[in-house]
């Protein structure tokens, strides 16, 4: 069977479960105030460290622990990402999500503290060659990333091209993994029809990537709850999902969390969070990237 025929098959495959009735809540789900054991194992595999089981109730750590503490604008300055860096320091956030000539020095003032540093590849485009997107992966992990954000070649995917789209993330991955990092793939889905998101999706996991990823936050639009439930669906329990773009507030972040997003890309994390202390946002606050 040829790679196309392939992958269409697994794509209609899915597509038939996704059309399917949902199966009903398991117990823990169905409980007054339940947590269910495999969304809280899917959340500690991709950096959570702690949950609180009261019903209704997320804290703040739980919640910094899933967001991506995002500065990718072209102009920001030295300042502006010393800034990030101290935020991130006082708050714990998973990581800072920084453009590659800023890791060593996000390195360098987040060494020693549990928030690690992300850097993008192919970013925003993802046009470019898989050698080059290996090789920016590789100097991202050697100025001290441990997490990579890549995007994917969007035009061939849509040419129907998945073989290329499979090489171009395996370069990426088989980097990262010399590397010890995670790796998560951004499919740009402001720009596919929901039959290119799943395939997308399933390249993406046959390639071991580790996450897939709503949006670069510079495309037409970002992360939608409806775009983050099919990829769950698509990728499984095995897979992470990040949702980034227009994140922001934290009605926005857990109507994704609630979707199966187990990762949040925002520039106003530190809003989110206060939110969550039901404190009132200080005024001003960055753009959504």
């Amino acid at each position: 069977m040829s790679d196309a025929r392939l992958v269409e098959a697994v794509v209609q495959a899915v597509l038939s479960q996704l059309q399917a009735r949902d199966e009903p809540p398991c117990a823990c789900h169905a409980a007054p105030g339940g947590c269910c054991p495999d969304r809280i194992g899917r959340y500690v595999g991709h950096g959570a460290d702690r949950f609180g089981l009261r019903a209704g109730v997320q804290y703040p750590r739980e919640i910094a622990r899933l967001i991506d503490h995002t500065l990718l604008k072209p102009d920001a300055t030295r300042q502006q990402i010393e800034a990030l860096c101290a935020e991130a320091r006082q708050h714990a956030f998973a990581t800072v999500c920084v453009n590659p000539a800023w890791v060593r020095t996000c390195a360098e003032l987040l060494s020693g503290f549990e928030t690690r540093v992300c850097s993008v590849v192919g970013f925003p485009l993802g046009a470019t060659t898989p050698d080059v997107k290996a090789y920016e992966a590789t100097r991202c992990l050697e100025d001290g990333a441990r997490e990579l954000d890549m995007v994917m070649n969007v035009g061939a995917l849509k040419s129907g091209d998945y073989r290329s789209v499979e090489r171009d993330v395996v370069a990426v991955v088989e980097a990262g993994r010399r590397g010890g990092a995670i790796v998560k793939v951004i499919l740009e889905t402001a720009l596919l029809d929901d039959d290119e998101k799943v395939k997308a999706c399933v390249v993406c996991k046959a390639a071991c990537a580790d996450f897939v990823k709503t949006s670069t936050g510079f495309g037409p639009a970002g992360a939608t709850v409806a775009d983050v439930a099919l990829m769950r669906r698509v990728v499984g329990p095995e897979m992470g999902v990040k949702a980034a773009g227009g994140v922001r507030d934290l009605k926005s972040a857990q109507a994704m969390i609630e979707a199966g997003a187990d990762r949040i890309g925002a520039s106003v994390g530190v809003k989110i969070l206060q939110e969550s202390q039901g404190q009132k946002p200080a005024a001003g606050g960055a753009s959504s990237y």
